[in-house]
């Protein structure tokens, strides 16, 4: 249905797109789809650089977890069943 629209279809469906809304309506649209795809973008990298400083931690400060998933300082009925 879609696949034969073509050059002519999808500019007839811009002019009365333009003419419905309006110049200013479409472009405070526009303004805000950029805003949207530029914080959507500072995010990912945000959280691309999170997960690099994770990696980047040695171990030392982390808390030991056991098998069983539980922290020992926190649950010691795990050091109890290992006994």
């Amino acid at each position: 249905m879609l696949n034969n629209i073509g050059l002519p279809g999808l500019l007839l469906i811009a002019i009365v797109v333009l003419v419905l809304f309006g110049r200013g309506k479409i472009s405070s649209l526009m303004g805000e789809v950029g805003k949207g795809i530029t914080s959507f973008k500072k995010g990912i990298n945000e959280g691309e650089e999170e997960i690099k400083n994770v990696e980047n931690v040695d171990g030392a400060d982390l808390p030991k977890h056991t098998d069983l998933g539980t922290h020992p300082e926190t649950d010691k009925t795990a050091d109890k069943g290992a006994s």
